[in-house]
Order: structure tokens, then C-alpha cells, then sequence
């Protein structure tokens, strides 16, 4: 009974499989490798997207073919093996994998766990120490609870966090999104007037009581003017106080001028410049007088001055937004997620959910013995154990049908600062389940590869596009710039292309600040070879000369440049438009009727070499590589 339900599901998934192949039937096979319908169809209608005329199908299926022959090309000579493609494919198929390698029901409970926290604000209070000190606030925090201490006596005893602990702890308001996630859960979890566990936000312990809870009140605009107090002498003191008031009798009479008043006194120089502007901001962002005045004003509303331990402020509120929806919130909230620890579960989830699909499993047994085995030789993970055991051969993970020895693990490791062999073998199983749990992201990726027209055929767009361009770069676009001897030849032979209709002036013009400066460069210049190329003439001028002089290859029909029109057409001398250059001197300077090599229409040249290079190239790939065209396919192009 178990094998013929066993045959059944065989079958059953081959027809599937067949189906899901029908569905997507080849196209073409390019250089012994298949085109399906989807890729093709794809990229078909996305070029015809860009395209002001779109071309018709028989048009791109030539273009789709000579595109293929270039990727097959550049397969052939290996560009896909090395070192820069690899990474810079890799980096951007995992980037567009992300989305569907994670549990979007994690990240959607995520989501909603974060929105419900921005529905309200909680006015908090906490006692902070260090990390190692866990135990210790852990029993003041009984004592607390016990009525042997006030709370506000330990903060300001205790907590290392000195603003609040002057204050008796008081933090002021927190809001959604903005404190390490460990403490912002224990604070929304904790009812109002108690205190919460100790809870470690990775920049210490904590424990938190929550004053009051109110619905949010979601964010302001504020400008404001500052004069500042702090860090000024107390004779001065009295001053900023006039200056703040005089301003405000100034901006009650007249608000339009509030900005400009911002930026002529407000001693804030971040907002001064932009009028005063602190942008968009909630709760708990600014310090708690300044967050109480800028939520109490109404909208258009201008304060009375009013201090904070930084100064004198006068603020005006310029408008004011409520929370907004969760699909208004949800890209800010998923990148807030994705900043704290909570940004791996949706990952973690998936790869937990799909290790059994794929038979991802430690080996335990093998792990176990590896403490003894770096206790005997030496208890260090250092280059000698990596070198005992890079070759080991035992069994640490299996994945995919695949066993990974202790050998593959340790080759890739560095050495590192532990000793003992417990701690040695927790390191290698930690390693080792990060490698196996990137082992089942790699088959799940590839399976999506199969399963997933739209995400393969933006990956292999991708990966065929790098390929493109680095063998059409090889064969054509570098090799033509850089083919001085080609391009020569291909002047000559086509010299009647790149007839003018009028004379040019052609020259180098040495530029200097001073004529004695621009006589020496000229006559420097006369010691160096005629043969020598524009480049290389201008490296020995700068090398002779530095940034005290400046090159410049000229050709120009007359009316196309002031100077070349007085170098070499006798017009009038043109007023320097840099004093830095303003002596300036032609050198090997002539008037001609024609191009005399291919440096004098190296442009046009260039292009058309490219265009002969690519003509010729793509011959050859027509005789190298055969093509097959389903021609019954290609009638289903849709």
C-alpha cells in the first residue's frame, strides 16, 4: 500500500512538473543553452517600453539572439568564474531574494506589534546600571517594590544615566520606534505606576516604571528661535533675557518675520539657516519644557519665551499630523524593525520552517566530541588547530542530501581568541549552524529560481547584463579606445567619412598665469618629440611643471572658440575669464583643411570602429555557436 501511494506521489509531482514546463516551453536554445517563453516575452515587452517605436517581434528576436551570443561568449572566456561577478551578482540576488526568503507572517506580526505601540505615549521613568550589574538592580528592584527605598532615591544614587537620575529617574515620554526594541517592549508591557522586570537594551540594564499612558499625539512642525544660557558667563545672562524679549515683541507684532528673525539671531545654527526649522518631530524627541510648550501651542501659534537647559526659546508651530494608518506607517515601521535584532526573525523563522524540507541537520554526536579533541591539542583555536583538522573529514552538518565535514568548516574560519575546548566547540557549532542555515537559504533561492518567472528573469537580467557589458567592454568599447594603431588604420582607409566643410585651427594652448611662466613652458615644450600623443605631452608639462600650468588639445573651425578665432583666425583678443590662466600661448599650432589622423575626429572614429569591432564580433559568434528557434513557440509570444 506504502509503494503504491508512494508511485502515485511520484507520479503526481512529475506531472506537475511537467505541467509547470509546458506552461513555460523553450524558446530558443542559444549556444547549447535554453530560452524559455517568459524570459523572452519579458524582456520583449520591457524594451519595447523603453523604446519610442516599439520594434516589431521578428526585429527583437535578432536582437534577443546577437544579446545571447555576447552572454554565451563571455561564459566561454570565464567572466562568470571570477572573483568581481561573483560578488557583485551575489550581492544583488540576495538583496532581491529577501523578500520572500522570510516569514512574512514574523514580519506582519512585527508590524502590527509595532503599530499598536504608536497608538499610545508613555510618560516613564528608569533606573539604569551596567551590564555586569544585572543582579544588583534586580535587588533593588525588590527593595523598591518592598517600601524599603523610593524609587527616585535609587536613581539618583544608582543610574548611570545622569539627566534622568537628577530628576529621580524621570525619562520623559517614549514613542513607537525610537529606543532599542528590548526596552520599548518591556516599557508598553508594563501596566501604569509599576515597574517592569530588569531588562538588558544592550547599552545597559534597566528597569522602567511607567508614569501614565495616553493616546499618541502623533508629530508637530516647529520652528524656533534660541539664545542660548548654557556655557554663558552670568554677565551675560541678562542680555540674552532682553534679547529673547525684544524679539518677541518683534515676532507678535509681525509673525511673518519669524523665519527671518531665525535666521538673523537664533543662536541654534543647525535650524538658524532654514529659518528656524526643526522639521517634523513626536514626543520625547526634544527635551521635556520644549515638547510641552510645541504640543500645547495650537496650529500657527507663536510661544511666549519660555527655558530649557540649553536656553531661551520662542517657538512657532507650523502644523501638526496624527499617527497615520498602518499602511501609511508600514515601510518606516519595517525599517525600524529591520535596525534591531527583531529584523532577523522573519529570516530565522523561514530557514527553521524550511531546514526539514531541505534535511538540514546537525550532526550532535560529532559536535560533542570536539572539546575533547581541542583540549588535546592545546585548547586554543589558533592556526594549529585550524591546521590539524582542515582536512577532517567527520561529519558536523548535512544539508540537501549533503554531509559538511569539520574540514570545510575550519577552512573557512579564522583563527581566534578562545581557549578551552567547550568554548572551542560552542564557537565551530555556531559557525556551523550560520553555514548550514545559509546552506537553506541558497536551495530555497534556487528553488525560487525554478518556481518564480518574475524573480528569475530579474536575476538573470541582471547577471546576463554584467556579463554584457564586461565582454562588449573586452571586445569593443576598451579595445577601441585603446587600439591606437587600429584606429589609425581605420582613418586611413575611410579618411573620405571625415571631410570638413571649413579649415580648422589646430593646437595645443599652454595656459600659465604670467607671460615669463608661459616662456618657459613654451620653450620646455619645443625640447619634446614631435610623435608624441596628447597624453603623453600633457603628463611631461605637468610633471615639469605641476598645476602651474594647463594643457589644452584644440581643433576649431572659426566662430566655435574666442581663443582659437584669435590663435588662428587674426581675431581679437578675448579677455581672460580666469586670471589664474591668463597668459596663454599656441603651440605647433596650424590651420588645415582636413583631418590629418584619426586624434583630429577621434570621436567619430571611435564610433565607427566600435560599430566595425561589434559587426565583426558578432560574425564570428554566429559561426562559433549554433542557434535553434522554436518557431512554434515563437508564435505564442504574446
Amino acid at each position: 500500500m506504502k509503494k503504491q501511494f508512494l508511485a502515485v506521489g511520484v507520479i503526481g509531482a512529475s506531472l506537475l512538473a511537467l505541467t509547470a514546463k509546458n506552461s513555460d516551453p523553450v524558446l530558443m536554445n542559444v549556444a547549447g543553452k535554453d530560452v524559455r517563453l517568459s524570459e523572452f516575452e519579458y524582456l520583449f515587452h520591457k524594451n519595447n517600453a523603453q523604446q519610442t517605436e516599439p520594434q516589431s517581434l521578428d526585429q527583437y528576436v535578432g536582437m534577443f539572439v546577437d544579446y545571447k551570443l555576447k552572454v554565451a561568449d563571455a561564459e566561454s572566456a570565464g567572466i562568470d568564474t571570477t572573483a568581481s561577478f561573483i560578488s557583485e551578482f551575489t550581492q544583488f540576488r540576495d538583496e532581491l531574494s529577501e523578500p520572500y526568503l522570510r516569514d512574512n507572517s514574523v514580519l506582519d506580526s512585527l508590524v502590527n506589534q509595532s503599530y499598536s505601540h504608536m497608538q499610545d505615549e508613555l510618560k516613564v521613568s528608569h533606573i539604569m546600571m551596567a551590564a555586569d550589574q544585572e543582579a544588583t538592580l534586580d535587588s533593588l528592584r525588590q527593595a523598591i517594590i518592598d517600601g524599603k527605598v523610593t524609587f527616585e532615591e535609587v536613581a539618583r544614587q544608582y543610574s548611570i544615566d545622569k539627566p534622568s537620575a537628577r530628576r529621580g529617574g524621570l525619562m520623559g515620554f517614549v514613542i513607537a520606534n525610537r529606543y532599542p526594541w528590548a526596552f520599548e517592549e518591556a516599557a508598553f508591557e508594563t501596566p501604569v505606576g509599576q515597574i517592569s522586570p530588569v531588562v538588558n537594551s544592550g547599552f545597559g540594564n534597566h528597569i522602567i516604571r511607567v508614569e501614565s499612558r495616553q493616546p499618541a499625539r502623533g508629530e508637530v512642525l516647529a520652528e524656533h528661535i534660541l539664545r542660548l544660557t548654557r556655557n554663558v558667563p552670568d554677565s551675560l545672562l541678562a542680555e540674552q533675557k532682553f534679547t529673547i524679549d525684544s524679539i518677541y515683541r518683534v515676532v507678535k507684532a509681525n509673525p511673518d518675520e519669524f523665519e527671518n528673525l531665525a535666521k538673523a539671531y537664533s543662536e541654534d545654527p543647525g535650524s538658524a539657516r532654514n529659518g528656524g526649522s526643526l522639521g517634523w518631530f513626536g514626543p520625547g524627541a526634544m527635551v521635556q519644557e520644549f515638547d510641552s510648550v510645541s504640543f500645547a501651542l495650537p496650529v500657527g501659534g507663536i510661544s511666549e519665551p519660555f527655558t530649557t537647559s540649553f536656553g531661551w526659546h520662542i517657538i512657532k508651530k507650523v502644523d501638526a499630523r496624527g499617527v497615520g494608518s498602518l499602511e501609511d506607517n508600514r515601510e518606516s515601521i519595517i525599517k525600524a524593525i529591520n535596525r534591531t535584532e527583531r529584523g532577523a526573525l522573519p529570516e530565522k523563522m523561514f530557514v527553521q520552517r524550511n531546514a526539514k524540507k531541505y534535511g538540514a541537520r546537525l550532526n550532535e554526536s560529532n559536535i560533542n566530541k570536539i572539546a575533547a579533541m581541542a583540549d588535546k591539542d592545546g585548547g586554543m583555536l589558533d592556526s594549529a588547530f585550524m591546521a590539524n583538522y582542515s582536512k577532517s573529514e567527520m561529519p558536523i552538518f548535512s544539508v540537501g542530501g549533503k554531509d559538511v565535514t569539520l574540514g570545510e568548516i575550519v577552512s573557512g574560519m579564522a583563527p581566534a581568541r578562545i581557549r578551552g575546548g567547550e568554548q572551542i566547540q560552542e564557537h565551530i557549532k555556531a559557525v556551523a549552524t550560520e553555514m548550514m542555515n545559509n546552506r537553506v537559504l541558497d536551495l530555497a533561492r534556487n528553488e525560487l529560481a525554478e518556481e518564480n518567472p518574475d524573480y528569475r528573469n530579474l536575476v538573470n537580467e541582471y547577471r546576463d547584463g554584467i556579463l554584457l557589458f564586461e565582454i562588449s567592454n573586452r571586445n569593443v568599447w576598451d579595445r577601441a579606445a585603446k587600439d591606437k594603431d587600429g584606429l589609425e588604420d581605420y582613418f586611413r582607409k575611410n579618411r573620405a567619412k571625415y571631410a570638413w566643410d571649413k579649415p580648422k585651427f589646430k593646437s595645443y594652448i599652454i595656459f600659465t598665469s604670467n607671460d615669463s611662466l608661459l616662456n618657459e613652458a613654451v620653450k620646455y615644450a619645443s625640447t619634446l618629440t614631435d610623435d608624441m600623443v596628447p597624453a603623453d605631452f600633457t603628463s611631461a608639462m605637468r610633471e615639469r611643471f605641476g598645476r602651474d600650468v594647463k594643457i589644452e588639445r584644440v581643433i576649431a573651425a572659426q566662430g566655435e572658440n574666442a581663443i582659437t578665432d584669435y590663435l588662428g583666425f587674426g581675431g581679437e583678443k578675448p579677455a581672460p575669464e580666469n586670471k589664474r590662466w591668463s597668459s596663454y600661448a599656441a603651440f605647433r599650432a596650424k590651420v588645415i583643411t582636413a583631418p590629418e589622423e584619426a586624434a583630429d575626429v577621434r570621436g567619430a572614429v571611435v564610433a565607427d570602429y566600435q560599430a566595425m569591432l561589434e559587426k565583426e564580433w558578432l560574425k564570428a559568434l554566429h559561426d562559433k555557436y549554433p542557434v535553434k528557434i522554436n518557431k512554434k513557440v515563437l508564435k505564442q509570444v504574446k
